[in-house]
Parts: C-alpha cells; structure tokens; sequence
C-alpha cells in the first residue's frame, strides 16, 4: 500500500522546466516514503544532462527537504527553493520572526529569515507564507503556513512566486504522464514488468514532447497530449493507392495542418 493507504507504486519524475522533457525517472513501491534517495535522484538527474548543459536551478516539495542535498545543491552552485517541513526547529524560528517583517502578500504574509539543520554545512533563506485563519479575532489565530528553503538571490516574493510554478512546470505534467499515456494503472502484478511499462511511457512522453515542440502548430504548444489527440490522431481519412501512390484522403478543414505537421516532421530528417 501507498502511504496514501491505497495499493499502488510510487514513482518519482525530474522534469526540465524549460521544455517538459523527463530528464531522469525511478519507479518505486508504493510503500516508499517520498524523503528516500532524493539526493540519489538530484545525481541521477545531473548525469543525465547532456554534454555541456547542466541543472542550474532546482524546485521540488518538501520531500526534498534534506541537508545532504541541499548542501550539494549549494556545492553545485545550483539555485534551488525546496518545501520545508514545518518541525518544531521551523516553527520556533518563524515564533522569533519580529511583527515589523512581515509584509502582505496575495492573501496573507511574507516573511524571511535564516535557518539551518543540524545535519548541514550551510544555512539558507527560510521564506514564510502566512495566511491568517478565516473569522479569527487575533492575527495569528489558526494561522497557516507554507514554508520555502532556498539560497535565491531575490526578494522573498519572487522565490514565492518562483517555486508556485511547480505547478504547471511539474505538477500538471506528471498529471499529462498519469492520465494521457496510460500510466494511472499498471498492466500486471510485477513490479520489474510495471518498471519496464513506466519507462516506455517515459519514453513515449519525451517523443511526444519533441514532436509538440517541433512539429505541432503553434494553437498545441501548451495543449496537454489528450486534446492533440482528438485535433490531430483521430481525425477521419482514407488511404487511398493511386498508382504507385498511396494518398491520405482527409476533410479540407485539416490539410493545411496535415501538410505543415508533415514539412515540419521532414525537416527534422537528418540530411
């Protein structure tokens, strides 16, 4: 069982923010906490990168919160801005946070100041979110927070605004890869069977990414692969064999975007 209570696996993505593309993937039993070989991962990812490129920013939650790792991240010179967790090391450090520091923010407040764990060689900005509790008579009553670890060089609302990006950058692609290539269930009971199926829908994924960022007119760019599917897959032709020709047979309205799709595919042939 996951440790959402439900039978399944647990696999953990890297994506690259600029493209979508899957840099690095590892599927997992379900009964993996989601904190194990994060630091494992950030290195698989880095190796990963082609020649002469490499991670200069890293966003994930709060299961990376490790001082192994974000002492590498800071060794590597990588950015980073990391969920932390709320302990109770956090939660005495925000209670020391002076009134005056804090300033509004969308629908609450914002506020910084300097942590560390004691695993770490370093320190870091730990960057508070607080939204005060609904119908509360004091300000910190049934207050909330969200809490960000990060060595940004920015003020404490573009970290904020930065790491949200998740979001669409991550979050809403590991959605695309669960619901439009069929990875929401496993085809059998064996997990290297079920690893083996998860690394080709990794790989289907990339190549469909290729084929969005290189091929496909520019109204799909942002369109998650279930709407391609239905705009450009299962549209309705007929092949047809006229001498030594074969011919697609397709409706008016779509040639256009058949034959621009088609030019753009050849020009991506070596040679």
């Amino acid at each position: 069982r996951t440790y959402k209570g439900y039978r399944g696996y647990f696999p953990i993505v890297g994506h690259l923010a600029e493209n979508g593309l899957v840099v690095a993937h590892e599927f997992r039993e379900g009964n993996v906490s989601p904190n194990t070989r994060n630091l494992e991962f950030y290195v698989q990812c880095k190796k990963a990168m082609p020649a002469g490129k490499k991670i200069a920013a890293f966003r994930a939650d709060s299961a990376a919160y490790q001082g192994r790792l974000l002492d590498e991240l800071e060794d590597d010179g990588v950015l980073y801005a990391v969920g932390a967790d709320l302990d109770a090391a956090v939660r005495e450090t925000i209670r020391h946070i002076p009134k005056e520091r804090w300033l509004p923010y969308h629908d609450g407040y914002v506020a910084e100041t300097v942590h560390t764990m004691n695993t770490m060689k370093t320190a870091f900005r730990l960057i508070v979110f607080k939204r005060p509790g609904q119908g509360s008579l004091f300000e910190d009553q049934g207050a909330s927070y969200h809490v960000v670890a990060s060595n940004r060089k920015e003020t404490a609302e573009q970290t904020l605004d930065w790491y949200h990006q998740r979001g669409d950058a991550s979050e809403n692609r590991i959605k695309e890869l669960k619901l439009d290539f069929g990875m929401e269930r496993m085809p059998c009971g064996q997990f290297q069977a079920n690893a083996l199926f998860f690394s080709i829908g990794v790989l289907a994924y990339n190549l469909y990414k290729l084929f969005e960022k290189r091929a496909l007119p520019a109204g799909y760019r942002r369109a998650r692969a279930g709407k391609v599917r239905y705009g450009v897959y299962t549209v309705a032709g007929k092949v047809v064999r006229t001498g030594r020709s074969l011919i697609l047979k397709v409706h008016e309205a779509v040639i256009g975007q058949f034959q621009a799709i088609r030019l753009a595919i050849a020009a991506l042939a070596p040679g």
